[in-house]
């Protein structure tokens, strides 16, 4: 068997998106944002849509295919419905399902998507699984870890051990909430062995155990102190950053064709492509412009995977891209 180019890592889930119409937000004294509906009543929603074999991993595998990568996917689900039908969009999206598991006695991951406007909050449950670190055949030139339960911290110490018997693989951490909250001591190993990271700026903040409105540079160079060998933050609307110890680039937000319509999966896909471009041999420079693209197109469309683009069209927009539109030292 070829070794793959991309082996995602982490947790799938189905993930039912209701788009809600009765709603309101607001802000709280001390700056959380709150989703309020009315309590102990019946609220009526626009619709509900069910997206199978979704996940910050199965994303990234999905959108590292479309990419032309030969890419897997080593998640969990049970063997029922759902498990299933995650199995069967994995395949149809022409994703290795070789390392998937369907673990016998449990139930596929079941999350639920309140939508309101162009943002979303995620009712999760996570499945406990047995977690273990694939078997491959051969190692895969790049691994990308993302999303897992909070019972997966001994998974992550053998990912370690995994990550060491395959010194070539390069490692994307993407990490999940449950991730940040183990801390960067206990998953300390997997910092240093990572090539590239990438967070958002409040996820910067909060791993760095820093207060708000830190500058870039601040985030930048904090990150790269806990040892990957590139860091890149995205700043929602303002752009992206990456600092590999000797550049630090921005670039700008590829300009959207329509106002965005629902942004899960943004992050997915800006941290996805610039992995695929690495793995493909582009330089950081280049790689960079292909993360924004494919953000932009991802929340024009429901759910994390329906915009993600394929190679000729995300060549596409850069060829038709504005001369704004490219990646300069910060």
């Amino acid at each position: 068997m070829e070794p793959l180019d991309f082996l995602a890592i982490g947790d799938i889930v189905t993930e039912p998106f209701i788009r809600l119409k009765d709603a309101e937000v607001f802000t709280k004294e001390d700056g959380s944002v709150r989703l309020s509906i009315s309590w102990g009543d019946k609220i009526p929603y626009d619709f509900e849509i069910p997206l199978p074999a979704v996940g910050n991993a199965a994303n990234a595998a999905v959108g590292a295919a479309r990419l032309g990568l030969h890419a897997g996917l080593n998640a969990y689900v049970g063997k029922d419905a759902l498990g299933d039908e995650c199995l069967a969009v994995l395949k149809n999206e022409h994703v290795d399902t070789t390392y998937m598991v369907q673990e016998e006695g449990k139930q596929t991951n079941h999350h639920f998507v309140l939508w309101y406007e162009s943002e979303r909050t995620i009712l999760v449950k996570h499945t406990e699984f047995d977690y273990q670190p694939p078997k491959v055949s051969a190692s895969p030139k790049w691994i990308y870890l993302s999303s897992l339960s909070e019972n997966s911290l001994p998974f992550h110490i053998k990912l370690e051990e995994f990550l060491a018997q395959h010194p070539d693989s390069k490692l994307t951490f993407q990490p999940g909430t449950f991730q940040m909250k183990m801390g960067v001591e206990a998953l300390k190993a997997l910092y240093e062995r990572t090539e590239l990271f990438v967070v958002n700026k409040e996820e910067a903040e909060r791993i760095l155990k820093l207060t708000p409105n830190k500058q870039l540079p601040t985030l930048l160079k904090g990150l790269k102190e806990l040892g990957p060998n590139i860091v890149s933050i995205t700043d929602g609307t303002k752009g992206a950053y990456a600092y590999d110890g000797n550049e630090m680039l921005f670039v700008p937000m590829y300009p959207d064709q329509k106002p965005p319509y629902e942004r899960t999966g943004a992050g997915d896909a800006y941290a996805s492509s610039i992995s695929a471009a690495l793995a493909l041999g582009l330089p950081l420079r280049e790689a960079l412009l292909w993360g924004p693209i494919n953000s932009m197109s991802v929340v024009q469309q429901i759910g994390a995977q329906r915009g993600l683009l394929t190679r000729e069209e995300l060549d596409a927009f850069l060829a038709n891209a504005p001369a704004s539109y490219k990646t300069s030292d910060l």
